[in-house]
């Protein structure tokens, strides 16, 4: 496996787990924080699009796509981060 892949791979993991224990916080939570997660769900699911392309396409072409990816997940974690202050 790759340095990218192995990168992506525990990114994920971290932003499952950070998730996950977002979803039932938010559920909890205010309107303003259901509303912040609905945001961080339609994100979540270009994050993974874009993972998908950075695993099926070739290795010269996941860089670009992979640099993407690797921001969209920061900022995806930032916004995690600043809901669960919230919460």
């Amino acid at each position: 496996m790759s340095k990218l892949s192995e990168f992506f791979e525990d990114e994920m993991k971290g932003l499952r787990a950070l998730r996950d224990e977002l979803r039932v916080q938010s559920e909890l939570g205010s309107m303003e924080a259901r509303d912040h997660w609905r945001q961080l769900e339609h994100r979540w699911g270009e994050l993974e699009g874009k993972l998908k392309l950075v695993r099926e396409e070739a290795q010269e072409d996941a860089g670009e796509i992979g640099e993407a990816v690797k921001i969209l997940g920061e900022e995806l974690r930032a916004g995690f981060e600043r809901l669960r202050s919230r919460l």
